[in-house]
């Protein structure tokens, strides 16, 4: 460790070079950066349930469909009908949109004095503009199954106007450009947006937002708590650098990488920032620390010392990042853990590599050589005096008590662990007063929600069993009470057998389908509905709960009608946004388990492989694990879900927290060795590494508090949670880890004074 430390002071000036090379290089790359808020895209391209969702989408345009809708105390009057053509008409020269339907342009099947006729609901170039003719239409729209209660609300305040756009488009541009427009339209009425495209660029918004506002906020309070913690400039600008030039280089490489931001990589700034300073922290107390005539010699007899644990501490961090990769179901927390992962080595390279070569190369040692004035400095120190001494007393004295109000808390969280929930709904990530999750409301309330349902057909669409398959599957549907509504072929086909006189329901021939058939060949509903090839049909519904447990009952509900009616004539599939839903739900609990299991196991052998000792790695590993049971137990009692944010807090918990340990254990084993004292040797270890675990800890605890202030629900639990847990860490590895060294090493009969 020496010659490396040597090493590093020897090329301080090429260090500094490619440093900033590098910066700038990756700097520039950042103006290109895109967020990207689609959950679909997240599940992996193999997933049965996602590539059915997509095949949907590519087919009818059925899932990326967004909703508006105008609100208003009565939609039967004719500048209401006017401001719905105005928005349609908007809405079809929108590059991207495949298809607007709306009152004002919805096909429209009923008998006239030429017989049966195919057309629009209202005419677009003759909107109704007398009393009657509204009162008329009104009486119409309400005795068609297929407005009432899907186009137009059954109180008559709401309408909905719906467009699918193109596979190939950029949805989230696409919403934003919707968005725009009618904006700019200034209308009276109430404005809602809703479906998951305009949801996506809602939450790309609150993402750039977040990053705008919240990333300056992390940055200046990490400042100020770095400032109060080391008295120097060199104690706040090391960290701070150290962080920034990480969260470039991360970036920077997600945009070469041809990565994209997400709804959960847009933490990787605020993560890096809060952890990235970490190592810098503990480099550069260990240098406040050491002591020599020759300042060169002092700074490279600190680095030698630090080296190890940091390396220790950035490793078992990382690895808590890795186990995403291997653990994870969702694309987008894979990918997470990989840039955050590279980030934290970053974040140890620049520590280790660039902030000794800049104190070498700038002369910037530490001025105050005499030791006994340190002394002095430091027995004043407010953290040392009214903290740590207090701690080192009480641990020597209590050592039990202290182990037993630990079990206490660990059993009480047991309990808790029983009540977390999960949840995976998108609208549920918005605050209760957000826009978004008011239209959401509004969604539910007035049309059933906007989760799209979709159960796919596949046979001879022509033939009247098929047919009838669908309409039973309609009925069934509707039976369930989340269902409100659905739409297929088989109802435009009954409708038209209805106006022929022949009453509602399937025709008994194929021929006589054929004949209603050609009527509706051409119609913009159509391709909506049915292939080409006429050989695969959908039913389109939506979904009203956003409860997890509701949309379970209703797969499996679904489920044992598609298994009893599914032939080999007519193949019938269920998806749509509860089946995904349902899907990441499963997801997040096996990527908790098996992300945390593989953390824990890759932490305890490194740990152990490095310490060169297994019961040391156990010992690190303990205070880690007691703080993730006691953080399971608080989400439990406090009624936070698991999500995709919070599920990254366990084992993110765990690569950070651990690093606590790892510095008292190698301080612990360091002073041992030379003292043979255990008493002093703790003592000594929490004076020191003790100082720089609270700072550590408040730093990153700080930062991630910010995240209360997010404009995401998610966001705002996984910095509480993230908080907690460093805290919790912490205080783990200054009282629960001293209390096991002291039980184990009196057990070896270690000098004890």
């Amino acid at each position: 460790m020496n010659k490396i430390a040597d090493l590093i002071v020897k090329l301080k000036w090429p260090i500094i070079v490619v440093v900033v090379a590098l910066t700038i290089f990756f700097g520039l790359q950042l103006k290109n950066i895109h967020i990207n808020s689609d959950v679909i895209s997240s599940l992996p391209d193999n997933d049965p349930i996602a590539k059915l969702y997509k095949d949907i989408g590519e087919k009818y345009g059925g899932n990326d469909m967004g909703m508006i809708v105008l609100e208003t105390d009565d939609i039967f009057k004719t500048e209401v009908f006017e401001h719905i053509k105005q928005i349609t008409d908007s809405l079809k020269v929108t590059k991207g949109i495949l298809t607007v339907s709306s009152l004002t342009d919805i096909i429209d099947i009923k008998t006239s004095e030429f017989g049966l006729e195919i057309g629009k609901l209202v005419d677009e170039y003759d909107l109704p503009d007398t009393q009657a003719e509204l009162d008329s239409l009104k009486q119409y729209i309400y005795s068609k199954d297929m407005y009432k209660g899907s186009i137009i609300s059954e109180d008559g305040t709401a309408t909905l106007i719906m467009f699918t756009m193109l596979d190939e488009a950029d949805k989230q541009a696409v919403a934003a450009i919707v968005k725009n427009k009618v904006e700019q339209m200034n209308l009276p009425e109430k404005v809602y947006y809703g479906g998951l495209p305009m949801m996506m660029n809602d939450v790309s918004d609150l993402i750039m937002a977040d990053i705008i506002w919240l990333l300056p906020v992390v940055f200046l309070l990490i400042a100020l708590i770095l400032y109060l913690s080391f008295r120097s400039k060199r104690g706040v600008i090391f960290p701070l650098l150290t962080a920034l030039i990480a969260v470039v280089w991360t970036l920077g490489l997600m945009q070469i990488s041809g990565y994209e931001l997400t709804m959960i990589s847009n933490n990787i700034p605020i993560i890096l920032l809060a952890v990235g300073s970490a190592y810098s922290i503990h480099v550069l107390n260990r240098i406040n620390q050491t002591y020599d005539k020759d300042r060169k010699q002092a700074l490279i007899k600190a680095l030698a010392y630090i080296f190890i644990p940091v390396v220790l501490a950035a490793v078992t961090t990382a690895i808590g990042f890795v186990s995403f990769v291997f653990g994870a179901y969702l694309t987008m927390i894979r990918d997470f853990g990989i840039f955050t992962s590279i980030g934290t080595v970053f974040a140890l390279l620049l520590s280790l590599f660039f902030i000794p070569a800049v104190i070498s190369a700038f002369s910037m040692y530490k001025k105050n050589t005499d030791e006994k004035q340190h002394d002095n400095e430091e027995q004043s120190n407010f953290i040392s005096k009214n903290i740590l001494k207090p701690l080192v007393n009480l641990l020597f004295k209590h050592p039990k008590y202290t182990l037993t109000a630990w079990s206490l808390l660990i059993l009480l969280s047991i309990g808790g662990m029983f009540l977390i929930k999960t949840s995976v709904n998108m609208q549920e990530y918005f605050k209760k007063d957000n826009p978004t999750r008011v239209s959401e409301d509004i969604m539910q309330k007035k049309f059933g929600g906007s989760q799209p349902v979709f159960v796919v057909f596949k046979g001879d669409v022509q033939s009247p069993e098929f047919l009838n398959i669908m309409i039973k599957t309609e009925d069934y549907m509707e039976e369930s009470p989340n269902i409100s509504t659905t739409q297929s072929v088989a109802d435009l086909v009954e409708e038209m057998n209805n106006a022929m006189g022949e009453g509602k329901h399937i025709p008994d021939t194929k021929e006589k389908i054929e004949q209603l058939w050609f009527l509706l060949d051409g119609q913009d509903i159509m391709p909506q509905l049915v292939t080409y090839e006429l050989d695969e049909a959908i039913i389109q519904s939506k979904f009203v709960s956003t409860d997890t447990k509701a949309m379970e009952e209703f797969i499996d509900y679904m489920n044992k009608f598609i298994d009893e009616n599914s032939t080999e004539n007519c193949q019938i599939q269920l998806t749509g946004m509860p089946s995904v839903y349902v899907r990441m739900n499963e997801s997040l609990l096996s990527s908790q388990a098996s992300s945390l299991i593989i953390a824990i196991l890759f932490v305890l052998i490194i740990v152990g492989l490095i310490l060169k000792s297994f019961s040391k790695g156990v010992y690190a590993t303990i205070p880690i694990i007691a703080t993730i049971a006691v953080l399971f137990g608080f989400m439990g009692f406090a009624g936070i879900s698991l999500d995709i944010a919070t599920v990254l807090v366990a084992s993110i918990a765990l690569g950070i927290g651990i690093d606590y340990s790892i510095h008292v254990i190698t301080h612990f084993n360091h002073a041992l060795k030379e003292t043979g004292n255990l008493n002093k040797s703790l003592e000594d270890t929490i004076m020191i590494s003790g100082k720089a675990i609270i700072i550590n800890v408040v730093s990153v605890a700080a930062g991630f508090l910010v995240l209360l202030f997010s404009q995401m629900v998610p966001l705002q639990n996984f910095g509480l949670l993230v908080a907690l847990s460093m805290i919790g860490s912490g205080l783990g590895a200054l009282t629960l880890l001293p209390v096991i060294l002291i039980l184990a090493n009196r057990r070896k009969k270690i000098t004890v004074k």
